[in-house]
């Protein structure tokens, strides 16, 4: 028992304060998300630039690079959600509403996502990259769904289920046990949204047939 708290306490006392303020940033995102609340957009910048900071000074500079990716995306998706929805002749008519993807669309951000992962994954192989496939593969992925979120499209809440599974094993295979309860975290909250996004998009369906 006095083991594994000493263990406990050794974790938490390594987390730096720009750490804890990235992940509550970040979970802060997802739930004002969840909510469709636009502030998630402004919780997703800061959260970005945090983690920006904290990965340069780790340095992980593809993980770096990858948050430049999402703070553009926080401005993208802030426009979008405000001015997004369009009517006759580029008429502004309000609020992005929820959105579904067809067959096709889906077909081809997968296709698409493979073929990019696998190109990037292979390029790996040749470093000392833990899992180059796989990290490949959730990296490419979360770019693409990063870009569904921004447009209100349900099913990214699908995407980020299978990203953040994948993610668990990952951060767990490496010991990064913190990170993989945050996931798991992630996957609840994954799912309460797709509930939430649902049921908007149903309403918003059957308001539309009125």
């Amino acid at each position: 028992m006095n083991s594994t708290s000493l263990d406990w306490s050794a974790l938490f006392a390594s987390m730096s304060a720009l750490e804890v303020a990235a992940v509550a940033f970040g979970l802060l995102y997802l739930v004002l998300a969840i909510r469709q609340n636009i502030l998630c957009w402004p919780a997703a910048l800061i959260g970005v630039l945090l983690s920006l900071v904290l990965f340069w000074e780790a340095r992980l500079y593809m993980e770096a690079a990858l948050q430049i990716f999402y703070a553009a995306m926080a401005f993208y998706g802030w426009y979008q959600w405000r001015h997004g929805r369009r009517g006759n002749a580029g008429r502004i008519d309000g609020d992005l509403p929820v959105s579904v993807w067809s067959v096709r669309q889906h077909v081809v951000a997968i296709a698409a996502t493979l073929v990019l992962s696998g190109v990037i994954g292979w390029a790996l192989t040749h470093t000392n990259a833990a899992f180059p496939y796989l990290d490949s593969f959730t990296s490419v992925a979360a770019i693409v769904t990063t870009y569904m979120v921004a447009k209100k499209i349900l099913e990214n809440w699908v995407y980020w289920f299978v990203i953040d599974s994948i993610g668990v094993y990952l951060y767990t295979a490496r010991g990064l046990y913190l990170y993989a309860a945050l996931f798991v975290l992630y996957l609840v909250l994954v799912v309460l949204g797709f509930v939430r996004w649902q049921r908007d998009w149903r309403e918003q369906a059957a308001q539309a047939a009125a």
